[in-house]
C-alpha cells in the first residue's frame, strides 16, 4: 500500500513481571531518602484520594496506604465519638461507685460524708499520687481504654501523633482529672499507663484493624468472627457506625485489582512518512 508501511517488527510484545509482596516492591521504600519515601507516600495517598473520594461516600483512612504521619481529619465525627466517649465515662463512674470498696479502692467513707466539689477540689490539689487499684484496672482495663481512645482519633483519618494526644486528653484531662477525682486522687500509673499503653495498643489495634477492613470484615474466612473481632478494637466507631455509617465497610468495592493482562495498541512514525502498527502486551504475576 502506498504511502504505508506496515512494519512487523514493531508487534512488539511486552511482558513485565512484577511478584507481589516479593522483597524489593515491598521493601524498596525502606532503601530511598527520607524525603523520597515521604514524596512517594503522599503521591500515593493523593491518588487513592482522587479514587475513593465522592459526594455520598466519605474518605476512610482504611483507603489510604499506611503512614504513620498522613493525616485526613473528620473533625465531625471524631466530635461525636467525644460525645459518647463523654457520656460512657460519666456511666462507667456510676457503675464503678456501687462496687464493693476493695474493687476499686474509692473510699466509700469519704463519698458520704465529704461533699462532691469538696472532695474533687482536694483530690486535685494534692494529687497524683500513687494507688493501689486492682491490678487489672491499672494494666488491663487502663491500657485498652487508652487504646479505644486512641482508635476513636484514628479511624475518623487523624495520624498517629494526633491520635496520641486525643487518647492523652481523653484520659487525663477529663477522666484522671475530670470525672474519677471526684472519688480519688488522679493516679500517676494511670497518667502515664493510660495514654502510652494507648498509642503502643492502639496502633497494633488499628493495624489489626486495617487487616480486617481489606478483607471486607472477615476473618479467617467468616464475618461472624471478624465483626465481633472489629468491634473490640475499635468500639466507639464501630457502635457509632451502625447510626451515622460506617465508611469502612465496603473496601473491595472500592479497590478493584488491576487486570493482570493489560493490551495497549501502539502507532509509530516511521521515517520516510510511514507509520508502524504494533502493540504492547503488559503481564502481571
Amino acid at each position: 500500500m502506498r504511502g504505508r508501511v506496515i512494519n512487523i517488527l514493531s508487534m512488539l510484545v511486552v511482558a513485565v513481571m512484577t511478584a507481589e509482596g516479593a522483597v524489593a516492591p515491598r521493601y524498596e521504600r525502606l532503601l530511598l531518602p527520607r524525603e523520597q519515601a515521604r514524596v512517594d507516600v503522599e503521591a500515593e495517598s493523593a491518588r487513592m484520594l482522587a479514587a475513593v473520594e465522592t459526594d455520598d461516600s466519605p474518605v476512610s483512612i482504611y483507603d489510604m496506604p499506611y503512614s504513620i504521619n498522613a493525616s485526613y481529619p473528620n473533625f465531625k465525627r471524631l466530635g461525636g465519638n467525644t460525645a459518647v466517649l463523654m457520656v460512657g465515662g460519666v456511666a462507667t463512674l456510676a457503675i464503678l461507685s456501687v462496687l464493693p470498696e476493695d474493687a476499686t479502692a474509692w473510699n466509700k467513707k469519704e463519698t458520704r460524708t465529704v461533699p462532691m466539689f469538696q472532695r474533687y477540689f482536694d483530690h486535685v490539689m494534692h494529687g497524683p499520687v500513687i494507688d493501689h487499684d486492682n491490678a487489672i484496672f491499672n494494666y488491663v482495663l487502663h491500657p485498652y481504654a487508652g487504646a479505644a481512645y486512641y482508635m476513636s482519633a484514628r479511624s475518623q483519618g487523624f495520624n498517629v501523633w494526633q491520635s496520641w494526644l486525643y487518647s492523652f486528653l481523653v484520659s487525663t484531662v477529663f477522666w484522671e482529672f475530670g470525672v474519677e477525682a471526684f472519688m480519688e486522687y488522679p493516679s500517676i500509673q494511670d497518667l502515664i499507663i493510660t495514654p502510652m499503653g494507648g498509642l503502643v495498643l492502639g496502633e497494633a489495634f488499628y493495624l489489626a484493624k486495617r487487616y480486617i477492613v481489606q478483607h471486607d470484615y472477615e476473618l479467617l474466612g467468616t464475618k461472624w468472627l471478624g465483626y465481633p473481632v472489629a468491634f473490640l478494637l475499635d468500639p466507639v466507631n464501630e457502635c457509632l457506625g451502625y447510626f451515622r455509617g460506617n465508611n469502612a465497610h465496603g473496601w473491595s468495592s472500592r479497590h478493584h485489582p488491576e487486570s493482570p493482562v493489560n493490551f495497549t495498541p501502539q502507532i509509530t512514525p516511521l521515517r520516510g512518512g510511514g507509520v508502524g502498527y504494533g502493540f504492547s502486551l503488559n503481564l502481571t504475576f
